[in-house]
Order: structure tokens, then sequence, then C-alpha cells
């Protein structure tokens, strides 16, 4: 069973969410407080001491990223809940932290609790925070968590040679020659891996924009590991202007 915690300003999105965590959890969710600003969420995180938080992003009086920076106890499990917000959400997936757009789905919720027994994302949470509250979350952060069945690891964004995707995986080539299999989708990170510096050449590739050795007018790309993406159709207009020089 989960104690936790709803850090949320509109009383009507607090209840209906709980009401949802009823629905969908009621094994695993014990709802122990609710607070509806920053002061109210830092006081009662550090005091109860949750397993997890469901934590709005815009509050009274501040923020959720606040409340993180501000809190001493961080050993439980984070859910943001947000309207969308794109930069706040790229940092979200940057940093492999959960997320519900609202208004909140059931079938999104239970499978964001189901997801909660990840000992790799447990153990790691405390410095995926660390990394979130100290990362300006308007701008790209340096380095991206990739998180595998093994562990959660940290890779630096420029490292990223190419992307390749099957079905719900994705394998990210890097430049050393290692892979990293997740299990999230290409789409995932187009969000994320963004241009200038990348860009999806392809339904089942996507390219470090630097790591480009040659590239042919019939659509075949040579990167630095020797392997040939092609170039869809539909953008090779765009591939071609951004190697254009400046």
């Amino acid at each position: 069973m989960y104690k936790t915690i709803i850090v949320e300003d509109e009383y009507y999105l607090r209840e209906a969410l709980s009401i949802l965590l009823e629905m969908v959890a009621p094994e695993k969710i014990q709802v122990i407080g609710y607070a509806e600003n920053t002061e109210e969420a830092v006081k009662l995180i550090d005091r109860l001491k949750p397993d997890l938080v469901f934590m709005d992003i815009i509050l009274k009086r501040g923020t959720g990223f606040d409340v993180l920076s501000q809190i001493s106890y961080k050993s439980f499990q984070l859910i943001f809940t947000t309207a969308y917000e794109e930069y706040a959400i790229r940092a979200f997936k940057f940093n492999a932290l959960d997320y519900l757009l609202k208004p909140i789905d059931s079938g999104e919720l239970k499978d964001a609790i189901d997801r909660l027994s990840d000992l790799a994302i447990q153990t790691t949470l405390n410095k995926q925070l660390q990394d979130l509250v100290a990362t300006d979350y308007k701008k790209t952060p340096d380095r991206i968590i990739l998180p595998t069945q093994e562990a959660m690891h940290v890779v630096r964004v420029d490292d990223i040679l190419r992307c390749e995707t099957s079905g719900s995986y994705t394998t990210f080539m890097l430049k050393d020659g290692k892979k990293i299999i997740v299990s999230k989708p290409l789409k995932h990170y187009e969000d994320i891996l963004i241009l200038p510096h990348f860009m999806r050449v392809h339904q089942s590739h996507m390219i470090n924009m630097q790591c480009v050795v040659s590239y042919s007018r019939e659509g075949m790309v040579q990167m630095e590991d020797g392997s040939s993406i092609p170039i869809s159709r539909s953008n090779k207009e765009l591939f071609f202007k951004q190697m254009k020089p400046s």
C-alpha cells in the first residue's frame, strides 16, 4: 500500500484524482493528505513522509519545482499531474520522470501506478529530482536518463549518434559503440531530441546531425559508425536544408 499525498490547488481536481485512485488501485493507494500550495506541500511531505506524491506544476504561490527544491524528505515516488506545458514535459522525459496530462485518464493512471514497482526508478529518484531541480527546464539539458530493465543510464545527449525504433522499443546507438534499448517508442524521444542537433529522417530512424559523414541525393545518410540510414521522401527537403552551411 502506497501512502500517497496529492498536491493540487484545484479542489475539484483533487477530489477527481482521489476518486480515480479508488477506482483503479484501491488495494495499492492510501491517500494520507492533500496540499494546495507550496508551503503546505513542503510541510506535509516532510512530516508525513509519503511513498508516493502526485504533484501539480502550477500551484498557489509557486510551482511544483519550488516544492522539490525545498523539501528535505525525498524518498518517495513522484508522478507529475499537469496541463500540457511543452518545456516542463520535455524536462520530465529527459529525467525519465512520470507524468499525467489533465484531464487524467483512468487507464493512464493505472499504467503509471503499475510502473511504481520498478526498483531501478526507485533507487535513482533522488538523483532524478536533483537533476530536475538544478536544470532550467526551459532549456535542453545536456544529459538524458534512459531507463532499461537493468539500470537507469545517464547519457550525454552529444554522445548519442543515432536512434532506431522497432515497435514500442527504441535502440540508442552511442558514439562509443554502446547500445541501449528502452521500452519506449521513438516518438517519445522525438519530442525532446530536436532540431537542429537531431532529426527524425525516417519512420524508424533519428540521427545526430553532427555525426553525418556523407549523404546522397538519392536519400541515404552515412553515419560515423558506418551505418547507412534512409531519408524518407517527406523529410528530404528539410534534411538538405539543415545540412546547408549557415
